[in-house]
């Protein structure tokens, strides 16, 4: 409920301060007057949209405050929204718009603490419901007819609409993916005909390690000189070992005997032990350098086959570098990614069939969901039309006629059902939708009466009414005043009137008039 509203330069309003109570409270005055700027001070202060005009000509700055009392639906979204709250304390809105040269610059604070427009939006659901004669253009709107009717059918509605949202997005992403695996069924085929060419051709390459085009150029090398290097080798194992033909001293040999000398000279003088040493160590070495190169020479043997072999397979792993390379090692890895590739076109995925079974299975689920919808909907039907039918007779709409009609549709996220609000004010006239059939009176009159079936659906604490009695009078106006106080036995009805017979029912009666 509304307890209070500060208002400071907004708009053509200076200072103004409205304490509001339980019941009917009213707002009258002429045209013009600022009855309307008083609601706009409402929506603001809990999230509209601002305005540079609604900061007062001549100053910088306009701020409003808006003093609400608290429930337990309100307390807990405070808490869990991290507000400050308490049992006995009522919460503060209050919003700042302010001038920055030509911009406008606005906060919004809940209890002290800055608040985002999209928590006060939340909020606002909470505290007030704002309704004026302009709203009968969207409640001709079958999309909104069907969340009103949804509304009124409660929980179990609101539970099965949320269950098909759910089961609808999955059935859409699995009908997606088989009919894009449909659209690219022939090139995937292809695909794995080509991949699988490519990896039987590696597969028979045998590849193993990055190095061996190289590993197989050096055999090649050593195979088609063997000739040479068993004469070479020959040739250096008789200079560094054992010379047969009496041409030269080996290297051994010398270092023999210089190893021998330096033995007699270190028993003489012990300094040259390292040089002994040296030349010990030196002897050794090309002892083992000579049977090593005797060794590989004993060794070489030409292999005319292993040649021929070697250079088929080098001439093999060439081609496969120019085809997968250009280097063996790209090669190599170029086959690991065909097999995950095969493996993610072939075995890992599911097969077209299994694809199409699985969204006409969730198809089936959802159209299931959807029935259930339908059966929910139209028990809800039912009720809405006698309860609006038995709110709209006092208006002087004796002879009403009201229809939900729910026709099928492909399935949605909503469910399967359009819904139509079908109406007959008058004996005789056909039903037809609303849009087509009432009047503005009467779409005012059928507006009020839909907000009385929902003031026990707990909405918010608050009703708002802008002239919704625009274009009526007499009776009608009278009907109107009727239903307005009955609403407000409920729940605060705050109402910007120009009907006496309005006013005359109010709790609280603000008169609103322009001061020079």
């Amino acid at each position: 409920m509304l307890l209070s509203l500060r208002i400071h330069n907004f708009t053509l309003i200076d200072e103004l301060e409205l304490e509001f109570g339980a019941g009917l409270n009213v707002l009258t005055g002429e045209t013009g007057a600022g009855k309307s700027i008083i609601l706009d001070a409402i929506d603001l202060v809990l999230g509209g949209k601002p305005s540079l005009r609604m900061i007062r000509t001549g100053t910088e700055k306009a701020t409003i405050e808006g003093t609400f009392a608290t429930n337990d639906r309100i307390r807990a979204w405070l808490v869990d929204r991290e507000f400050d709250s308490s049992d006995d304390d009522p919460v503060i809105c209050s919003r700042e718009l302010s001038l920055q040269g030509t911009n406008l610059r606005s906060r919004m604070r809940v209890n002290g603490a800055i608040c985002n427009r999209q928590l006060a939006q939340e909020l606002r659901e909470l505290l007030i419901e704002i309704t004026a004669q302009g709203q009968t253009v969207l409640l001709t709107n079958t999309t909104h007819q069907k969340e009103l009717l949804d509304l009124y059918g409660g929980a179990a509605i609101v539970h099965q609409r949320d269950s098909i949202s759910t089961e609808y997005t999955v059935y859409q992403q699995a009908y997606q993916t088989w009919l894009d695996r449909q659209a690219n069924e022939q090139q995937r085929l292809q695909r794995i005909d080509l991949l699988q060419y490519q990896s039987e051709e590696l597969s028979q390459a045998e590849l193993t390690t990055p190095d061996e085009i190289e590993d197989l150029e050096t055999e090649r090398q050593r195979l088609s000189h063997v000739v040479d290097l068993q004469q070479q080798s020959y040739a250096v194992y008789q200079l560094l070992y054992q010379d047969d033909t009496g041409g030269s001293i080996a290297v051994a040999d010398l270092l023999g005997k210089a190893e021998a000398t330096l033995i007699d000279m270190v028993d003489i003088d012990s300094s040259l032990q390292s040089t002994l040493d040296l030349v010990s160590l030196a002897l050794a070495q090309v002892t083992e350098a000579g049977r090593e190169i005797n060794y590989y020479g004993d060794a070489l043997e030409a292999d005319p086959d292993r040649l021929l072999e070697i250079e088929e397979r080098i001439r093999t792993l060439k081609l496969i570098c120019r085809k997968y390379g250009p280097s063996l090692t790209d090669a190599i890895e170029h086959q690991l990614t065909i097999q995950t590739e095969l493996t993610q076109l072939t075995g890992a995925g599911e097969s077209l069939e299994e694809l199409e079974h699985r969204a006409t299975n969730l198809q089936t689920k959802l159209i299931k969901a959807c029935q259930k919808l339908t059966t929910l909907r139209q028990q809800a039907a039912l009720d809405l039309e006698r309860h609006l039918i038995r709110e709209l007779k006092p208006l002087a709409m004796d002879k009403v006629q009201f229809q939900v009609e729910i026709a099928s549709q492909q399935p949605t996220s909503t469910g399967a059902d359009n819904i139509i609000f079908n109406f007959s004010p008058n004996p005789g006239e056909p039903l037809q939708p609303i849009a087509a059939t009432a009047s503005g009176g009467e779409m005012s009159r059928f507006l009020l009466a839909l907000k009385a079936c929902f003031s026990n659906n707990g909405g918010a604490g608050t009703l708002i009414f802008d002239e919704i009695d625009a274009g009526v009078s007499g009776k009608v106006a009278q009907s109107i005043a009727s239903k307005l106080h009955h609403l407000s036995q409920s729940q605060q009805v705050l109402c910007v009137t120009h009907q006496p017979l309005i006013a005359a029912m109010a709790d609280r009666h603000f008169r609103v008039a322009k001061e020079k």
